[in-house]
């Protein structure tokens, strides 16, 4: 029997609604899937197609006799068939005449909801939260990326410390996804030569609300075993499988639109990764007989380029030697030399001259952006080399759109219902819209207070399951429970730090002076507490050491059980944790962080931020909705520089947020800190959604690419 078989006609559409993403924004569906059985909703880590598949069918005939479900259900349904008519959309409104156009985006990764786990962190978040927003304001979006069966690794920390990764095959049965069929019925392939040889990709399918996100996979039977392997897991592997994957993606990407019928008229690579299909793009003009001079001009035209990154290592380059052999006879096709090709992403490294993916995109695309203000003054400096004729930085035509957040997936119901309530039914609808925030202080302490305590104890509560679970599995020893949190306090200040282990985040420097810190923590009358989690890249050792270190601090007794590490972390666990602490610290090296979003899904849940004044902080920072961390200016001598962020952050929490938060009335309430929740929720919920950073894109990027008005910034 089907699941189409086993469901009731009244119910008939659960397993469209199963198999479209939209849900897991949208309020009334998720309530639906709690609704249908609550248990098997937790037991499948709220996963609709697998509750689909094991929910017995007395559930589903209980479900379709219920009123209540069915109304719900009727109202669910409704819901989803409006939202995706594009004919009323705020993009078919705005700019009726381009309403017909596509823009293609392309990213390595996708972090869409942990039921797909083909994200390894903040890229793929993004990137997950831009194509959600493309739906959401009706843009005519495609997007294309890779499927990864084995995704991003699983952490596992053992009692010693050590970070290992370990490896699971996505269940294809399990996951919102399905083969891309062409209009005969047949699965679609696309093929790249890549080298000597040509590799295959079938092509799935997922549906984003009304986005189409198109994954890429070479696990199939005609390619070698080592092209099978091409797509197996996020971030593996490096020299040759590296370039090979981002000409599979780059050019292979535009081979599948092409073959599915689409034109772009916008091409946005989100990062490096895909800037091979500028090549493509290039090729496929001078091939019809335009000039290589004028393809240029023509390919810049509609051409959309992102980066990400201010840390040199992060930029992916090649060396010539491998350019050569993985792109011989393209000079010739594009009727230029080989030198000219070469120049084309041109760029001296550390190790000598090699092909730069940030260089050749920087060189081809009409538009260029960083992801923050800040980030985009420092690339427009560590870029300026790449421009002919430009000695000043601030010349350098890099733009900047500050990141934002995807609203509706990461405030969290509690919340939700406030806003609701006092901010307005339509809030949803009018979330990037400043004024609206303003009756954020319409919200009754007591009411708000009592919906971040509701939160805290669900977090508190998640994590002593997960450990509990896994004690039972036998996947930890007694020692190691209270690692996890098991002897976290409810009523004691939290603090969060969840970001990816790389060293120059700088997780340890709060143990910069251990005495000090100890005192802040083990105050009795006072207590804080601090829940660590993340993970570090499987080939950086410096971060896992990082890990390593924290570890073993949550499992000193000197720190009384205050430190906590949550192992694995996920979409899933970052809701908990976003939602549910009291503080979100973030003290990456200024100026090393590009923008951060996790901080901005904290600050929409009332949760302050205590950060260095890096990426998007620097702009939301106002004085009254959070913390600094240190000064607004770079320093020459790190060391110098970890110990006054260090020092400035101690200071702040024994001066400022500790007493702040204890400060109580006689209801047990922190007036002062209330309104410090409330003014972080005001200030950066319309300033950092995802609505705001997409409504520039469009106006700024999107729609000036579409009209073709994309120049060439680099002449020689």
């Amino acid at each position: 029997m089907t699941i189409e078989d086993k469901i009731p006609a009244k119910i008939k559409r659960l397993p469209e609604l199963a198999q479209n993403l939209w849900w897991s924004w949208t309020p009334n569906a998720r309530e639906l899937w709690r609704r249908l059985d609550y248990p098997l909703w937790r037991e499948t880590e709220h996963n609709p197609v697998k509750l689909l598949q094991i929910v017995s069918s007395e559930s589903l005939e209980a479900a379709a006799a219920d009123g209540a479900f069915r109304r719900l259900y009727d109202r669910v349904m409704i819901e989803m068939d409006k939202a995706m008519s594009a004919d009323s959309s705020w993009f078919a409104e705005t700019y009726p005449d381009l309403a017909n156009d596509t823009i293609a985006y392309f990213s390595f990764e996708f972090g869409i909801h942990n039921t797909l786990p083909i994200y390894s962190g903040g890229l793929g978040i993004l990137s997950g939260d831009h194509t959600k927003e493309g739906s959401d304001l009706g843009l005519p979006l495609v997007c294309v990326g890779f499927m990864y069966p084995q995704g991003y690794f699983r952490q596992r920390v053992p009692a010693h410390g050590w970070q290992e990764a370990v490896y699971q095959h996505l269940d294809f049965g399990d996951a919102p996804i399905q083969p891309l069929h062409d209009e005969n019925g047949d699965t679609v392939f696309i093929s790249v030569k890549i080298g000597d040889e040509i590799v295959s990709a079938k092509v799935w399918s997922v549906k984003v609300g009304r986005t189409k996100l198109y994954l890429l996979d070479t696990d199939v039977e005609n390619n070698s075993p080592w092209n099978r392997e091409l797509t197996s897991r996020l971030y593996y592997g490096g020299g040759d499988m590296r370039i090979k994957q981002e000409m599979l993606l780059g050019i292979g990407g535009v081979k599948l639109l092409r073959s599915l019928g689409y034109q772009p008229a916008v091409w946005h690579m989100n990062e490096g990764h895909s800037a091979f299909l500028l090549l493509e793009l290039l090729r496929e003009k001078v091939l019809s007989g335009t000039p290589f001079a004028e393809a240029k001009k023509e390919v810049a035209a509609h051409t959309v380029f992102t980066t990400h990154t201010p840390v040199p290592a992060g930029h992916d380059a090649f060396a010539p030697h491998m350019m050569e052999r993985f792109f011989w006879g393209w000079w010739d096709q594009l009727g230029i030399s080989r030198d000219e090709f070469m120049k084309l992403g041109e760029r001296k490294q550390d190790w000598g001259m090699a092909f730069n993916m940030t260089a050749l995109p920087l060189r081809l695309s009409g538009f260029a952006n960083g992801v923050s203000k800040l980030h985009g003054a420092v690339s427009r400096d560590m870029w300026k080399d790449v421009y002919s004729g430009i000695d000043n930085a601030d010349d350098v035509p890099i733009s900047s759109v500050t990141n934002g957040v995807h609203v509706p997936t990461w405030v969290a119901g509690e919340m939700w219902a406030l806003f609701d309530k006092y901010i307005g039914p339509d809030w949803v609808a009018r979330q990037d819209d400043p004024l609206i925030w303003q009756r954020i202080a319409d919200i009754p302490d007591q009411e708000l207070w009592r919906a971040h305590e509701i939160l805290k104890s669900k977090l508190m509560s998640f994590l002593q399951n997960k450990e509990r679970r896994r004690w039972v599995n036998g996947q930890h020893d007694p020692t190691q429970l209270m690692v996890g949190g098991m002897l976290l306090d409810r009523d004691a200040l939290t603090i969060g730090f969840a970001r990816r282990f790389a060293t120059y985040k700088r997780a340890a420097l709060i143990f910069k002076d251990l005495d000090r810190l100890k005192r802040i923590v083990l105050d009795i009358n006072r207590p804080v507490q601090i829940l660590f989690a993340g993970k570090a890249h499987p080939a950086d050792d410096p971060g896992k050491h990082v890990i390593q270190e924290v570890y073993n601090y949550a499992k000193s007794n000197q720190l009384g059980g205050r430190i906590a590490f949550l192992e694995d972390y996920d979409m899933h666990a970052a809701r908990y944790m976003k939602q549910g602490v009291d503080v979100w610290l973030n003290n990456p090296r200024r100026p090393r962080e590009a923008s951060g979003t996790s901080g901005m899904k904290a600050a929409m849940n009332g949760v302050p931020n205590l950060s260095i004044l890096d990426g998007w902080w620097v702009e939301g920072y106002n004085g009254q909705n959070g913390w600094p961390i240190g000064e607004n200016r770079d320093y020459a001598d790190t060391e110098q520089q970890d110990w006054d962020d260090a020092n400035s952050m101690y200071d702040t929490l024994e001066n400022e947020i500790v007493p702040l938060y204890y400060n109580r009335d006689r209801d047990g309430i922190p007036r002062g800190w209330m309104e410090v929740m409330k003014e972080s929720i005001r200030s950066t919920t319309p300033e950092f959604s995802m609505r705001r950073m997409l409504k520039d894109y469009v106006e700024n990027l999107y729609v000036p690419a579409m009209r073709g008005e994309g120049k060439l910034k680099v002449t020689e």
